[in-house]
């Protein structure tokens, strides 16, 4: 019953740590930091409109797979895996 408890305290750590992380670039980075992001232009976009647009969803998407992998080496360290039969 402890293991599970670890396995699953772990878990929901891996998942406050990957929404913190979008909140601050989404929200933070997007809404309440973007005037002084703006001041940087990246490729003639402002850095703080380019967040609002695009940053967020590049993060999105890159915790996505870090969650996956990162997930993946929970299950082995806590023996909760799926057996790949190839």
């Amino acid at each position: 019953m402890s293991q599970n408890n670890n396995y699953w305290q772990a878990n929901l750590r891996l998942i406050a740590l990957c929404l913190a992380i979008w909140f601050v670039v989404s929200f933070g980075f997007g809404i309440i930091l973007v005037g002084p992001l703006n001041a940087i232009s990246i490729g003639g976009y402002k850095l703080g409109f380019w967040f609002a647009n695009q940053g967020s969803i590049y993060v999105f998407v890159v915790l996505i797979f870090y969650y996956a992998k990162r997930m993946e080496k929970l299950d082995r360290e806590h023996n909760v895996h799926e057996d790949k039969d190839d």
